[in-house]
């Protein structure tokens, strides 16, 4: 294979150590691998950073599993240009596995310039995406915690979930610690309610009914607790992203334009994909990153049906939640896509063109800074009319109609 990097090194980082190998010119052109090995440590990795720079080093490629790269790469970005690999695309010949051989093979095709890097966003985008990831993970934690709430008062008999529609809101928190401070009168604890509540008084009495004992006390109040605890955890978290975004203020306000993404949507994409589209040539190549199109299965001249590849589950459930609230914007171009899939695709497929709509729009916007634009609900019809025409007039006939066009005369 031709040199195209004269100076580079690999890496086999694992969770212990990390196994380097470097390829340099040497004595009568020669071109032998040195290999090492180092821990992970943050004096193990110092010494690997020196053990690079000796033989100046210029390019290092790495392959890692699951978060293993991060405190390598943290200790060498500054010094050397890094590329983050998949695993998939650097396999080792069968049978040769082992991390020395990993780290050779990782190293001669990075020399040759056979390596595709992965996306790794810059250290501010890094950050927030840490902060956006925690925080969706406590928000899935406190819906976990919500619905053993549910369980635990049905274990009782108690059906306030039946009457209220929210029994962590203010009128059923109330009940709820009522409950727990030992308080068992359905008259009592009925008269707590608030707002529009109260005019189910009758109705809350009777659901109110129920076997509370002094073990569902304790197990109730320990739920309630830790419920309080989760929402001051996202409240702190929601600030502190805030704090983090202050630069990246315009970008949310742009993605907010498109219908179904709020503020932490917008955020999360943020997080997920950065502001700098230049990375990504195209929005397809966005799109084919994020994991939101369709693979490609072509052989013998015939395509085949393909598996969608997978990308960050982040910004994949972000797009989906955006994707169902734009479904319920009336007049929307996604709305109009949605129901044109639905009919041929289903529900599935469908969605997933909406999401693909959407980050696809992402990098658009992100791109020009143009707020996003809305072709609206007719946009098909607007598009081709004499098909729409047609369309129409072939469903009527299938309904038993004989339909005559008459041109419409203006008014």
């Amino acid at each position: 294979m031709d040199v195209i990097v004269e100076r580079v090194g690999a890496l086999d980082v694992h969770k212990a150590q990390v196994t380097a190998c470097v390829r340099v010119p040497g004595e009568r052109g020669a071109r032998a691998p040195h290999l090492a090995e180092f821990k992970t440590t943050v004096r193990g990795l110092l010494a690997l950073r020196d053990w690079l720079a000796a033989p100046r080093v210029t390019q290092v490629a790495m392959e890692a599993t699951g978060e293993f790269w991060k405190p390598v790469w943290a200790v060498l970005e500054d010094d050397f240009e890094l590329l983050l690999v998949n695993a998939r695309h650097v396999k080792q010949v069968p049978g040769r596995k082992t991390d020395v051989s990993d780290a050779a093979w990782l190293c001669q095709l990075a020399e040759a310039g056979l390596l595709r890097a992965s996306f790794v966003p810059p250290k501010p985008i890094r950050a927030l995406r840490q902060l956006t990831r925690y925080r969706k993970a406590q928000i899935a934690e406190r819906q976990r915690e919500a619905n053993r709430l549910h369980k635990a008062l049905e274990d009782t008999g108690i059906k306030l979930d039946c009457v209220a529609t929210d029994i962590l809101g203010v009128s059923g928190r109330a009940m709820l610690d009522a409950l727990v401070s030992g308080t068992t009168d359905p008259e009592v604890l009925a008269e707590l309610a608030r707002g529009k509540l109260r005019k189910k008084l009758p109705a809350l009495k009777e659901a109110l009914e129920g076997r509370f004992d002094s073990l569902h006390a304790l197990l109730v109040g320990s739920i309630l607790a830790h419920l309080d605890f989760l929402d001051e955890q996202i409240d702190r978290l929601s600030d502190a992203i805030e704090q983090q975004l202050r630069p990246f203020a315009p970008a949310v306000e742009l993605l907010r334009s498109i219908p179904g993404v709020e503020r932490r949507t917008a955020q999360v994409i943020i997080a997920e994909i950065g502001t700098d589209m230049s990375v990504f040539p195209t929005a397809g190549h966005l799109a084919s990153w994020a994991g939101q199109c369709p693979g490609n299965h072509q052989s013998a001249g015939k395509r085949r049906s393909g598996r969608t590849r997978k990308g960050s589950k982040w910004l994949n459930q972000a797009l989906k939640e955006a994707s169902m609230a734009a479904l319920r914007t009336n007049d929307s171009y996604l709305q109009a896509l949605y129901r044109r899939k639905k009919s041929r695709l289903g529900h599935g497929r469908a969605l997933g063109a909406v999401k693909h709509s959407i980050i696809c729009a992402c990098w658009h916007m992100l791109t020009t800074g143009e707020l996003y634009t809305d072709l609206g609900g007719d946009y098909y019809a607007r598009r081709d009319p004499e098909r729409q025409t047609r369309r129409l007039i072939a469903q009527l006939e299938r309904l038993g109609h004989t339909v005559t066009l008459q041109e419409a005369t203006a008014a």
